[in-house]
């Protein structure tokens, strides 16, 4: 039921989300006019009235029936605009004629008449040419009634005159604020949609101050981590598809990571193919940045897992994902004027691409800074120092899961030297155990090696 308006609004005067506020406004214009035009006939001649005021309402509220039916339709209102002006000011011009002139109430009627007009004209000279044209209007009609009252309908008495000017005064009143309802309504409603648009493109708080300042500071970040994903396989596989199936398909997938990262605090920066990247801690900065990143990754690479799981059962090729974290220091900020967006830049994001490029398919590669701060929350794997392209050897780890609250990292996580670890318990790699539980080398573990 609550619908029920917006969408009677919507079937008479056309979707606010595919029609401009001006074309709307034109349509509830001419539909009003023509219903009380069209109604104001019939009441007078039911009442016994003038034929010659019946007959100018009778034809004018069939005009202004024409132009609405023209405008939904499809002919623009600004094909329209001046029939439609022209109708309205003869309509009130013809209207205060025959009801007093100034002492009557039909020239109120020309003040929001010609905030319609202004509001409809597109460009300064069509605003220009309306407010001249309503100002010579008005001027006319009292130069003529000063000099030719007997052309204007006196009233009967003053009883007459009270009611005619008081309705007249009231009607404008209410139409006037209709009028003004349905205007901040739609600028309302644009000004939503503007800023839920700005809001895809750029966060709360920098969104904020690029909208007040018209600028956004580039700021530093001492702490924040960034996540890195890449489909492994992607390019053979695409190969399969058409166009419209491969962007279906990364549609799902980028979608589905949008729903995590923003689950888990995350700002998403871009996607650039069928690569993804998220930054936690930025731009408000948080102490759980690393958390909420490793946690999305997890979540990233098991959804991804269970669609190719689901895609191998029917028999059809899917990929994998590779995902990267690493933390540091970066900067963050919006560049560009046109089609602009929220980055970051630092060696911290390189890194964290490296990561990623140096990871095995279906697992969360983490550097060692992260390590560091989510050590204590995740079971991780030391896969020791591994060579990254453009950075030389990093330590890198893999992450298993959540540990179980209360335990302590165990030896196997960690590494040689002051840690005490081995670091060769499992494939640097893979992440898989290299022995079984016998303590034979498993196969693919020495091929791995190999």
């Amino acid at each position: 039921m609550r619908e029920l308006p917006g969408q009677l609004s919507s079937n008479l005067f056309g979707d606010a989300r595919r029609v401009t506020l001006e074309q709307r406004l034109f349509n509830i214009i001419a539909l009003v006019n023509a219903v009380t035009n069209l109604g104001g006939a019939f009441a007078l001649a039911g009442l016994g009235g003038g034929r010659l005021l019946i007959a100018l309402q009778l034809s004018t509220g069939a005009l202004f029936f024409l132009f609405y039916c023209l405008s939904r339709s499809g002919v623009g209102q600004r094909r329209l605009y001046w029939p439609f002006v022209l109708l309205i000011l003869a309509f009130l011009s013809a209207n205060t004629l025959g009801n007093a002139g100034s002492q009557g109430g039909a020239h109120y009627y020309l003040v929001p008449a010609l905030v319609i007009a202004v509001i409809l004209s597109d460009g300064r000279r069509r605003t220009l040419s309306a407010v001249a044209l309503f100002g010579a209007a008005t001027l006319a009609l009292l130069l003529l009634e000063a000099r030719s009252p007997e052309l204007f309908t006196a009233y009967a008495d003053t009883r007459e005159r009270f009611y005619d000017v008081t309705g007249n005064f009231i009607f404008v009143q209410v139409f006037t604020a209709a009028l003004v309802a349905v205007l901040s309504g739609g600028l309302n409603r644009e000004r939503g949609r503007s800023d839920a648009l700005l809001l895809n493109v750029l966060p709360e708080p920098v969104a904020r101050e690029l909208k007040v300042y018209e600028r956004v500071e580039p700021r530093e970040y001492e702490s924040a981590t960034v996540l890195f994903t890449d489909f492994v396989g992607f390019t053979r596989i695409a190969e399969g598809f058409t166009p419209q199936q491969l962007v279906s398909e990364l549609d799902f997938c980028f979608r589905r990571f949008d729903e995590i990262a923003r689950r888990h605090d995350l700002e998403k920066i871009k996607t650039i193919g069928d690569a993804y990247m998220a930054v936690g801690g930025v731009p408000e900065p948080t102490g759980t940045h690393a958390r909420d990143c490793v946690r999305a990754a997890l979540e990233i690479a098991r959804f991804v897992a269970g669609t190719r799981a689901k895609r191998t059962e029917a028999g059809l090729p899917y990929w994998d994902v590779r995902v990267g974290v690493h933390t540091g220091e970066l900067v963050a900020g919006v560049i560009g004027r046109e089609k602009f967006s929220y980055d970051v830049w630092g060696d911290t994001v390189n890194t964290a691409s490296r990561m990623e490029s140096s990871g095995a398919p279906g697992r969360v590669n983490v550097s060692r800074a992260t390590y560091e701060l989510v050590k204590g929350e995740f079971e991780c794997v030391y896969r020791g120092l591994v060579e990254a392209k453009g950075k030389g050897e990093v330590e890198m780890f893999f992450v298993g899961g959540e540990r179980p609250p209360g335990s302590a990292p165990a030896e196997r996580e960690v590494g040689r030297g002051e840690y005490g670890g081995r670091g060769d318990e499992y494939d640097r790699h893979t992440g898989e155990p290299r022995h079984n539980a016998l303590g034979v080398e498993v196969a693919g573990a020495a091929r791995a090696s190999a």
